[in-house]
């Protein structure tokens, strides 16, 4: 049989077909455009999504046998604001998860509610990029569309209920909304009457691997799929792609760096640490997960080559470093502000430590240690929280230098295991699709034959040793600066 996979990304959407053994058989990009109507302002059209995603698969599946595809699922961009009327007609464009325009909700909601309390209510606090800050903004600048709204809905599952009539999500994407119960796996009562909204308006919950119903005559039709094609809830984009990964069961850890970075810790356990420095959300294999995310990771070697240096030749300045554990530059990688572990809008890069002697290859060398210092910070939430690793995979462009890998495998003392594939929630997604048509009985089974690691990066002790020294005057660095921020803001 065959299942396709759906990562509904913010610049695209991406589509994979996977077979029963796990194969990839094809992959298809389509991208949509992206609107700012303000500044600080990022927001999409779901028909763009739905019309791109039914082009994709067309294209997808054009030459492959149509009446073999089994299911479909999904991974995508997480916590964006769909709201749907009466009819089920697009209210306003989606608020993306990028969105900064709802700090005073995020104060209001932080500082009046207080974050004690949200803790309680859904394991995490406010970020202006959650949901919940989106609908008391709608509810405090619209109030004509707040009015109209009859569903709540996040991103993919637009997509999910265009196929099948189903207003559904699912427990890990719902964990990043700030409407759901983290713990109890359950949409929060606290929560719906804080934003003013009927627990009647939000989707039904289920868990990623689990079917919410099948693909709609007309629309099996049109794809020329079958009319009984099950349809799986899928995952919010980094759940999903942990399933990719195979970072699912106790105490398994994946390392992105992508755009923005992310430490993604799976625990049958559910756990919060006290300063709510990560998110602790449910995951897409039926338990819980902890993540730290920071907002600029590969991004910053990006910016720092194309903009400053003006090169796009990124292996040749990596062959200039040699002494790694020796440098004396050190560099904070908050270009967009911080979420994990200090949850600071206000945080800005900084380059601290150079000397005359300062070398090109220094500052590029601390750049790519910066962000993996900056994964330490979160890593040692997590242990705070009694979690003991050896190991990780790691996914992303990032992944693709050995150096940065080495840097990871000897500033956070971990294994480095490198898989096969990367792609990431589109393979979650197709993996999520299986276990529900029952290919697979479970999560782990289907990541335990599929997912294959094809390198691993051993740490150093040596270097491990320095790196420990290195880290110790980092962790300095931002407490030194943060009054600073605060003033230059």
């Amino acid at each position: 049989m065959l299942y396709i996979g759906v990562d509904l990304g913010t610049s695209a959407v991406k589509l994979l077909l996977m077979d029963s053994e796990g194969k990839i058989r094809n992959i298809v990009s389509r991208e949509y455009p992206l609107y700012f109507p303000h500044p600080g302002w990022s927001e999409q059209k779901p028909e763009d999504w739905w019309e791109q995603t039914v082009a994709g698969i067309k294209e997808l599946i054009k030459d492959a046998d149509k009446s073999q595809v089994a299911g479909i699922s999904f991974g995508g961009q997480m916590h964006g604001l769909v709201i749907l009327d009466k009819d089920d007609n697009v209210i306003r464009p989606a608020i993306l998860w990028n969105d900064g325009r709802t700090y005073e909700e995020c104060d209001y909601l932080n500082n009046v509610i207080g974050k004690e309390k949200l803790s309680e209510y859904t394991a995490n606090i406010s970020f202006t990029g959650f949901t919940a800050p989106k609908v008391l903004w709608v509810k405090n600048k619209e109030p004509e569309n707040f009015a109209k709204i009859e569903k709540i809905m996040l991103p993919k599952d637009y997509i999910a209920y265009k196929l099948t009539g189903v207003h559904c999500t699912d427990v890990s994407d719902a964990s990043g909304m700030l409407l759901f119960d983290v713990k109890n796996r359950r949409w929060s009562k606290e929560m719906c009457e804080i934003c003013g909204i009927k627990e009647s308006q939000l989707a039904k919950c289920y868990e990623s691997y689990e079917a919410v119903g099948t693909v709609l005559p007309e629309i099996a039709a049109e794809l020329g799929i079958p009319a009984n094609t099950v349809v799986a809830a899928g995952a919010g984009d980094n759940a999903a792609a942990a399933v990719g990964t195979g970072t699912v069961g106790d105490n398994m850890c994946n390392i992105s760096l992508g755009t923005s970075g992310t430490i993604f810790i799976s625990s049958k356990k559910f756990g919060v640490d006290k300063y709510n420095a990560l998110h602790s959300f449910a995951h897409a294999d039926g338990s819980y997960h902890l993540m730290g995310c920071m907002l600029s990771a590969a991004s910053c070697n990006k910016w720092w080559m194309d903009e400053i240096i003006g090169t796009k030749d990124y292996a040749a300045e990596q062959k200039q470093i040699e002494k790694l554990g020796e440098n004396h530059v050190y560099f904070l990688p908050y270009l967009m502000g911080e979420r994990s572990p200090h949850n600071n809008p206000n945080a800005r890069a900084t380059f601290i430590g150079m000397t005359m002697d300062t070398t090109r290859a220094d500052m590029t060398q601390a750049v790519l240690e910066g962000v993996a210092f900056a994964l330490r910070d979160s890593l040692e939430v997590a242990k705070s929280l009694g979690i003991r690793l050896e190991r990780t995979k790691i996914c992303g462009g990032g992944a693709k230098s050995p150096l940065w890998k080495k840097m990871i495998a000897n500033i956070l003392n971990l294994k480095v295991d490198v898989i096969e594939s990367e792609e990431g929630p589109a393979m979650g997604g197709a993996m999520l699709a299986a276990v529900a048509c029952g290919e697979y009985k479970s999560v782990e089974e289907i990541a335990a034959k599929v997912v294959k690691i094809v390198d691993t990066v051993e740490p150093d002790p040596e270097l491990v040793a320095k790196y420990e020294a290195r880290y110790a005057q980092f962790k300095e660095i931002y407490p030194a600066c943060k009054p600073v921020f605060d003033k230059i803001q």
